[in-house]
């Protein structure tokens, strides 16, 4: 946008200077031929009165001396000729030029005869005057002169091409100043592009400096503060609805349970019984939704603060603690991964509880002699962690909803569960920029794949400024290709080797 404004500022400065040096150099051009053309009028007009002796039948000796050193000075072809044309007496380096017969006719007619009106640097062409011999009225000849235009030329280069660098020279400031113009009225509109995608990444802490800038943009970077100050308070306030409403429900959650368990001694009625079993499996699965409740609304509240993370590590911490419960449901855990660490940016515990839904559901629907593979692999400037199963999968129309809340397939309902299993990595992810993607396995069952950007400050660059959790800091020493602004927002001690800080 920047380049826009200053083409446009550039274009009308051109426009400006065209519209004022186009008649200027005209005018120049046109003067210092006229210049030219009244000299040459005033020799002509004495000239003639000097010829008439000679047209008169006297002596042309005079007016032919006159002609000789005339042109011997100055270089400019004279002549004199009667009415009848006859040549009358001619300088030495007179010579006939284009434009000389109709001088002479106007001459011939009465009347003083120049052109052209102006010489330009690219027409060769003579001056050419004519001015008629008079004697009481009767034209008895007329005097001409070829002036070469070669000074007059040079002249009205030099005028031009001074105009040209005085133009230039504007056109250089008018650049320069449309520059910073264009950097100052740009100025918050970047930094709020900037702070946009901030926002958008998960940091609602940051705002847009709204004292830079035309007027215009500083009450639009104040209305902006003022839209991500309400939104950042109504979210803060739902997420602390979510987090207060599942915490204060454990208390008579946890009352009710007691009470209905001392109900069961005094149940002799067999159904009875079963019924109050029921009654005790349903306060535990809320109990496990007010969990799960309290863990999406934590995840939720994480704010744009990233850690630096073995994804191997973690899958093979993950993968050791599910086996014990996959080996008694009869269901073959294994990991694949390389020995390589892969470091990646996530937010706290993003790859951890990740990973404990996964399998989780992974375990929970394989079912008797199944397979759950937990692959890691390094892709697309970061690592994916895949989780695969061979249970019943899903359609593609339940895979569209698979991370909606409390959303459960049909055939799941009698699981235990809470739905809400999906939603909270799919938070995770998403506040660690990361992506989310399901995919039938083959021959059935369900792939879940996690993707997490590499550890920038790990690989790049090796010695940056000092971390910040306030803001991003700009790195002077990244490689080629490499983005411009990174944010140091926290590193862990002993997981990024070999980063100078």
């Amino acid at each position: 946008m920047r380049r826009r404004l200053v083409i446009s500022y550039l274009l009308l400065m051109v426009l400006v200077l065209v519209a004022l040096e186009t008649p200027l150099a005209a005018t120049l051009a046109s003067r210092e031929t006229e210049r030219v053309r009244a000299d040459r009028l005033a020799d002509a007009t004495r000239f003639a009165s000097l010829a008439d002796v000679a047209l008169r039948g006297g002596s042309a000796a005079p007016i032919g001396s006159e002609l000789d050193r005339y042109d011997e000075l100055y270089g400019i072809g004279a002549a004199v000729v009667d009415r009848d044309r006859r040549m009358i007496v001619a300088s030495p380096n007179w010579q006939s030029a284009p434009g000389t017969q109709g001088a002479l006719d106007v001459a011939l007619s009465g009347q003083q005869a120049s052109g052209p009106d102006s010489v330009l640097p690219w027409v060769d062409g003579p001056i050419v005057v004519a001015v008629p011999i008079n004697d009481g009225g009767e034209v008895l000849g007329a005097v001409v002169t070829i002036t070469p235009t070669d000074r007059i030329r040079e002249a009205v280069t030099r005028w031009w091409l001074l105009l040209a660098g005085a133009g230039l020279l504007a056109v250089l400031a008018c650049v320069s100043t449309a520059f910073a113009l264009a950097g100052w009225v740009l100025r918050p509109v970047t930094e709020l592009d900037a702070v946009t995608h901030e926002v958008a990444e998960g940091d609602r802490n940051a705002r847009v400096q709204h004292r830079q800038g035309p007027p215009e943009l500083r009450r639009l970077a104040a209305s902006f503060n003022h839209m991500a100050d309400a939104v950042s308070d109504v979210m803060d306030r739902q997420r602390a609805f979510v987090a207060h409403a599942s915490h204060q429900l454990r208390n008579p959650l946890t009352a009710l349970r007691l009470r209905v368990e001392e109900l069961g001694p005094s149940l002799g009625d067999p159904q009875g019984q079963a019924e109050h079993q029921l009654a005790l499996a349903e306060t535990d699965r809320l109990a496990l939704v007010l969990d799960a409740l309290l863990t999406l609304a934590r995840a939720e509240r994480t704010e744009n603060l990233r850690l630096t993370v073995d994804a191997a590590a973690v899958a093979a911490s993950r993968v050791a603690a599910w086996e014990p419960l996959a080996r008694r449901r009869s269901i073959t855990l294994r990991l694949d991964t390389d020995a390589a660490p892969a470091y990646v940016r996530t937010v706290p515990t993003a790859v951890d509880q990740a990973l404990d839904a996964l399998i989780d559901n992974a375990v929970k629907f394989s079912g008797a002699g199944g397979e759950v593979t937990v692959q890691v692999r390094g892709r697309d400037n970061g690592t994916t962690l895949q989780v695969r199963d061979t249970g019943p999968g899903m359609t593609a129309s339940q895979l569209d909803q698979a991370t909606e809340r409390f959303w459960r397939a049909p055939e799941a309902q009698n699981i235990d569960g809470a739905g809400l299993g999906l939603a909270i990595v799919a938070v995770l992810v998403d506040a660690s920029a990361g992506r989310l993607s399901m995919r039938p396995n083959q021959p059935h069952g369900l792939v879940a794949a996690l993707w997490f950007p590499a550890s920038r400050p790990c690989g790049f660059p090796r010695r940056c400024p000092t971390p910040s959790t306030t803001g991003s800091r700009k790195c002077p020493v990244l490689p080629p290709g490499a983005d411009r602004w990174l944010r140091f927002d926290r590193v862990v001690p002993g997981h990024c080797p070999g980063v100078q800080w």
